[in-house]
């Protein structure tokens, strides 16, 4: 049994951490909610049971003894404090993006890269990678396996939680104004979206970059050829979609092989945590409906390309908030207690 902090208790990421970790049954003596000292004396609830956040600082890792860390505070704090968290002997798994380039911190979604969670010690930290970046992968590995994949081209309609509750509330404030004929004044006083999210889509998430790419899509290219130990060519384009949860995308993979459609499926179908919806006779197939509070990859308009034989269309649908984010960090803490626990926990207690 371990010692559980959670940096970032109280927000969109932070509270689903604390719901995957009662589902997946982790193995905790002691949970420990941690935010800024505003959110101080407030409760979160694990498992019928009321605890009250403390505040995040560097001593409180010691203080309570904590051997796992998740944080979802955002990066400046990750910085400050994550470093802090692994001095005092923990393990941090974090979910920003301040440590997923680092050489010396592996970053991992379990069911592709597994074997790099023993890069752990170099710094005690493990690096959770961007929401988009995790539901691509995993329906790209068993098809890189298997085909041999050279290029992907890739378009993202993700949902407005991706900005957090501020860009959900956003969205639920301009469409109640719509629907009350207001919309004008909201959209004046919109903070989270740089125009209307209401009935439009943006083709912006995260600052543009000299080369017309944005630190989103960017994340996407680095994060993917980390993970899989890759040097595929990937152009992401990021696009906002008025949607409050799952993040879509629409897939193009250039392979070394011809790709069989039939196969295709088959490998998706088999891979962990993968579900193929592809039917378009009963007009079956992914949608953010689908895949909200799951934990799978959902992959269908699985098609083969009408000019080139090595070309493969598909299009994947996963809960960020959970697939993205939550599920994910848990699933790597339960792979790490799997291979390095019992270890841990002798060296630090003797056990």
């Amino acid at each position: 049994m371990y010692n559980v902090a959670i940096a970032g208790a109280t927000g969109a990421v932070g509270e689903e951490l604390l719901l995957v970790l009662e589902e997946y049954n982790f193995p905790i003596k002691k949970l420990v909610p941690l935010a800024s000292a505003r959110s101080v004396g407030k409760d979160v609830e694990f498992k019928g049971q009321k605890i009250a956040v403390k505040e995040l600082t560097c001593d409180v890792f010691e203080e309570e003894s904590i051997d796992i860390a998740f944080f979802s505070a955002g990066g400046s704090v990750s910085a400050k404090f994550a470093p802090c968290a692994a001095k005092a002997g923990a393990v941090v798994i974090d979910n920003t993006s301040y440590f997923r380039m680092n050489p010396d911190v592996p970053l991992v979604v379990p069911e592709v890269n597994p074997q790099d969670i023993a890069l752990w010690k170099k710094t005690g930290i493990i690096a959770n990678p961007n929401c988009s970046t995790i539901q691509m992968v995993i329906s790209l590995a068993p098809l890189h396996r298997e085909f041999g994949i050279k290029r992907v081209d890739v378009a993202t309609y993700q949902a407005v939680s991706g900005a957090g509750k501020k860009g959900m509330e956003e969205l639920l404030e301009q469409m109640r104004a719509l629907f009350n004929f207001k919309l004008e004044k909201e959209v004046e006083n919109r903070e989270v979206f740089q125009y209307q999210i209401a009935l439009n889509v943006i083709p912006h998430i995260d600052k543009f970059l000299d080369n017309g790419f944005t630190k989103e899509e960017l994340k996407m290219v680095n994060e993917t050829n980390k993970i899989m130990h890759t040097n595929m060519e990937i152009a992401p384009t990021c696009v906002r979609v008025p949607v409050l949860r799952s993040h879509s995308e629409a897939i193009t993979i250039y392979c070394e092989k011809e790709v069989e459609v039939k196969k295709a499926k088959e490998v998706l179908a088999n891979f962990e945590d993968v579900k193929v919806i592809d039917n378009p006779a009963k007009n079956e197939y992914p949608m953010p409906i689908i895949a909200t509070d799951t934990d799978y990859v959902y992959v269908g308009r699985i098609r083969k390309d009408l000019y080139e034989d090595n070309v493969l269309h598909f299009f994947n649908v996963a809960d960020q908030i959970r697939v993205g984010a939550a599920t994910n960090a848990v699933r790597i803490g339960i792979k790490w207690i799997e291979s390095e626990g019992e270890e841990f926990l002798k060296g630090k207690y003797g056990k």
